[in-house]
Order: C-alpha cells, then sequence, then structure tokens
C-alpha cells in the first residue's frame, strides 16, 4: 500500500510519519507507574520494562475499581496539543497513529491480547454531536477492532463539562451515569475487559465506567489510556 509523506505534528518534519521515531524516542519514554491509576511513581526503581506492584499512596487508601490501569504518555507537552487536535480541530485522522503509540507502550498490547472485551468511553449526546465522533472508539477501533463494542457501556443525559473541575465536583458530575446495555450483560459477565479512553485525570469517570462493568459482572478491568495527568492532586 503506498504511504504518502506527511509532516511529523510534533516536529514538522517533512517527508515524515505522523509522529517521526525520533519525537516518539524523546517524548514516549516509558515511565514506571501505579499499577492502579498509572501515576508515575517518581521515587520508584527505573526500571520500566517491567510492572510495578507497588501501589501509589492513594490507591494503597483508596483501592481503584480498576484491576489494572495503563497509561501510554503523561498529559504534557507534546502529547496534550496532539489530544487536542485529534479531539478538538476535527482530526479523526490522528486515531491511527495515537492508537499505534499506545500499542506499542510496555503492557498494553498483553492486556488488549487477555481481553475478551474491549469498551470505549462512551460520550454524552451532546458531545457526540458537537465533535462528531467519540475519540475513545476511534483509538479502540484501532486498537482492537474484532473485541470492540461501541454500544457495550452507555451514559445517561448531558452532564457538566470536566475540564476545570475539582476531583469531588468530577465526582458529582459522572456519579450513577454509566449502565450496560441489558443486551451486552451477557457478553460482559465473567469477562476479561479493557475499558479505553483518551485522557485520565482525576480517574473519576474511568472509575464509575469500571463500577458500572463490575456491577454487570465483568471479572477483571483494565484501564488503558493514552494520557495520564501528572497534576499534584490527580487522582488524590
Amino acid at each position: 500500500m503506498l504511504r504518502w509523506p506527511s509532516l511529523c505534528h510534533i516536529c514538522r518534519r517533512w517527508p515524515s510519519q505522523p509522529l517521526c521515531s525520533p519525537c516518539v524516542e524523546r517524548f514516549a519514554q516509558p515511565t514506571l507507574r501505579c499499577p492502579t491509576c498509572a501515576l508515575t511513581q517518581r521515587h520508584a526503581p527505573h526500571n520500566p520494562h517491567h510492572p510495578l506492584t507497588v501501589h501509589c499512596k492513594n490507591c494503597a487508601a483508596h483501592p481503584s475499581p480498576l484491576d489494572a490501569c495503563i497509561a501510554a504518555v503523561s498529559y504534557s507537552f507534546p502529547w496534550a496539543e496532539c489530544i487536542a487536535r485529534f479531539k478538538f480541530q476535527t482530526d479523526p485522522s490522528l486515531a491511527r497513529t495515537l492508537a499505534h503509540l499506545m500499542r506499542h507502550a510496555p503492557w498494553i498490547e498483553p492486556a488488549l491480547d487477555a481481553a475478551n472485551l474491549v469498551v470505549p468511553m462512551p460520550l454524552t449526546p451532546s458531545r457526540l454531536r458537537e465533535r462528531g465522533f467519540n475519540q475513545a472508539l476511534e483509538l479502540a477501533r484501532h486498537l482492537a477492532p474484532l473485541k470492540t463494542h461501541a454500544l457495550t457501556l452507555l451514559r445517561r443525559g448531558d452532564t457538566a463539562h470536566q475540564v476545570g473541575a475539582s476531583r469531588q465536583e468530577r465526582l458529582d458530575h459522572v456519579r450513577d451515569v454509566f449502565w450496560v446495555a441489558p443486551d451486552r450483560v451477557p457478553a460482559v459477565r465473567g469477562q476479561a475487559v479493557v475499558l479505553i479512553d483518551d485522557v485520565m485525570t482525576t480517574g473519576a469517570s474511568l472509575y464509575e465506567a469500571a463500577r458500572a462493568l463490575r456491577a454487570a459482572g465483568a471479572a477483571h478491568i483494565t484501564g488503558v489510556v493514552l494520557a495520564r495527568t501528572e497534576a499534584r492532586d490527580a487522582g488524590q
């Protein structure tokens, strides 16, 4: 298949892939993260190619509803800009490139291989109309097309924007907003599920979605996100 050259979205090198190898090597180095909320463990022994079993303080005190959580990169330069272009500048063509970045991050491919079902985080109806596509679904379709089901997890009505909200506000916004479609409960019960999203901030939405999947009988739930915020109060 003929592939046309393009500009790298980060360094603007041409001709290149949408994300050139030097930029990926520079900005997407793996790091050790908490195994259930994906926050970087800054004081852990640095060996990113082996799974970390020590939980962060927050997950130790308040166990996550996820059995595991994996992030490809931190939500910082240059990935924040790439994600903004993907989501808000109507550029779903970036989905394939960003999914490729995710798949080659440590532990994401094994999680996808082990999953029976891949579930994208749903958008509210108004967000979907406004954006024209669900970014989590676009990523999931490139990560695991044969395992992805778009309508397994549903989301009620419109909720307040999460951008700029405190952790407690985020928790309040998403409480009880997710459920598993009744006809999909048999497909979830007893299965290993991967829950896909683009950005994890406090984890409020991802955790509430995980609770809905657990209530439907999911046996194991792994959150897989493109980027994890590293703000001081993220996940706290």
